[in-house]
């Protein structure tokens, strides 16, 4: 995990104190618009916050994957269930996370970004093992063409001949630990004796070791990219033109609200009626997916992040401008995520095709895209506030 930041922590000390003297006069407004905001700390809250959200996020990938080699040591019922359940919370960590993304910054630089192999989907499951019907099919069962089962073997491999010919990453992962998900009731139940005496149970325990090692180097390396005093990701944007690093900020936020969560994640499994487009579909993780995307943009309006990094978040930045549309967003965005919450789990019990549309459970899905695509404008209007233009989706 990511050392506690001092500076950080005396400008928290700092604007705690400028809190509780304007408390005692102003009423219970959430965003103060009276304190001295920086943009430069913004900035550097921002970049602070990413390196310690990346290091919550791999500390409990990690544990996963001590799980995960718990499990593959000593194959049983009750291990393979405590790796799903390592997986479960691992993934809210990293949900967060995404809104760090859209930039062009490391996880998704157009030569070097790791996203589509970090958490790319929908994924063919056929692509990597048995599905029904076909017990034949996926890299495990093919060993002829895949005689060895690396992370580098499952890297080359990720994408190839189609988007949805995922080999690596969270969902490769999921698949490998539930298996497919034909139960309309429930999660996927992939038996413990998978990795015992099914066939090719060794390539298919070298496949889930070689993902779960894969996924800690690449989450690594965003750590890493983000780590102060180094020569790297994080020096470039800290020089930037303090309004071309907020503008990056808000294109993050933006497009997780609208292109990406409200749009990809959520309209399109709501429109299609599709269980293979929702994001966690063996293990029925959806809702914690799409609460966790929706956290991470309040976490960097909020300066608050994983850690105990707290300072200058973009609301404090929007309010020096604009107190109104700066108390318009955080409850907007409060709003969203109380939304995705009231979401009944699991999330393939709205996209069934004889669900009305009527049904509480559907409008729950999307009540929500259409209070993520609301705070959506508004946060184009307070990057325009600022004299920030942003183009999102």
């Amino acid at each position: 995990m990511p050392k506690f930041n001092s500076q950080i922590f005396v400008r928290v000390v700092s604007l705690a104190a400028a809190f509780m003297l304007l408390a005692a006069g102003c009423g219970d407004d959430d965003v103060s618009s009276s304190i001295d905001v920086s943009r430069q700390d913004a900035v550097e809250t921002y970049a602070e916050g990413v390196h310690s959200a990346y290091g919550a996020s791999l500390y409990s990938a990690e544990a996963m994957d001590a799980a995960i080699d718990a499990f593959l040591a000593s194959p049983s019922e009750e291990t393979l269930e405590a790796a799903r359940r390592a997986w479960l919370v691992a993934r809210v960590d990293y949900g967060p996370t995404e809104v760090f993304r859209f930039y062009g910054g490391p996880i998704d630089d157009e030569e070097t970004g790791t996203e589509g192999l970090i958490n790319a989907w929908p994924l063919d499951e056929a692509y990597i093992d048995y599905v029904d019907g076909d017990p034949d099919a996926g890299i495990v069962n093919k060993a002829s063409a895949y005689p060895e089962i690396t992370p580098e073997v499952i890297v080359e491999l990720n994408e190839v001949g189609g988007e949805a010919n995922v080999s690596t990453g969270w969902h490769a992962i999921e698949f490998l630990l539930w298996g497919q998900d034909l139960d309309p009731n429930g999660t996927g139940n992939r038996p413990a004796s998978d990795y015992t005496t099914a066939p090719n149970a060794d390539r298919r325990a070298a496949y889930l070791a070689a993902a779960s090692n894969q996924l800690i180097d690449h989450l690594q390396e965003l750590v890493d990219a983000w780590a102060p005093g180094r020569n790297n990701y994080r020096a470039s944007y800290e020089a930037l033109d303090v309004d071309e690093a907020l503008r990056l900020a808000f294109t993050g936020i933006g497009e997780m609200s609208r292109g990406e969560l409200a749009g990809e994640r959520m309209t399109v499994a709501y429109t299609e009626r599709s269980q293979e487009d929702e994001h966690s579909c063996f293990s029925d993780n959806t809702t914690v997916d799409i609460i966790g995307n929706a956290r991470g943009v309040e976490m960097v309006l909020l300066g608050s992040y994983p850690g105990g990094v707290s300072g200058v978040g973009l609301l404090d930045v929007i309010s020096a401008e604009d107190s109104a549309l700066a108390h318009q967003l955080r409850t907007e965005v409060s709003a969203s995520i109380n939304l995705a919450r009231n979401i009944p789990a699991p999330f393939d019990q709205h996209l069934r095709d004889g669900v009305s549309d009527n049904d509480p459970g559907r409008q729950s899905v999307l009540a929500t895209i259409e209070a993520l695509e609301t705070q959506t404008d508004t946060i184009v209007a307070a990057a325009e506030a600022l004299g920030i233009t942003i183009n999102v989706s």
